[in-house]
């Protein structure tokens, strides 16, 4: 049973094997395509992440420091 499951990943990595090869042409390509078509993509998905996660941040404390402000206006207004 166990030669079953090891003979279907030995077909599926013969089958898709091309297809994981990378870009063609990267070679020749820049530093940032190259870091793009390497095999350490995580690094990428991570970069990619993590600014996503500070332009939502910097957008958070942005609106809480403008609603604070507009609290503050109508708190001022109300006690006058």
């Amino acid at each position: 049973m166990q030669e079953d499951s090891l003979a279907a990943v030995d077909t599926l990595t013969q089958a898709y094997s091309d297809n994981w090869s990378g870009a063609p042409g990267a070679e020749e390509a820049g530093a940032f395509i190259q870091l793009m078509s390497s095999n350490e993509l995580i690094y990428v998905v991570l970069g990619v992440s993590l600014i996503i996660w500070l332009v939502l941040l910097f957008f958070l404390f942005r609106v809480d420091k403008k609603v604070s402000k507009l609290e503050e206006q109508i708190q001022s207004s109300n006690d006058a």
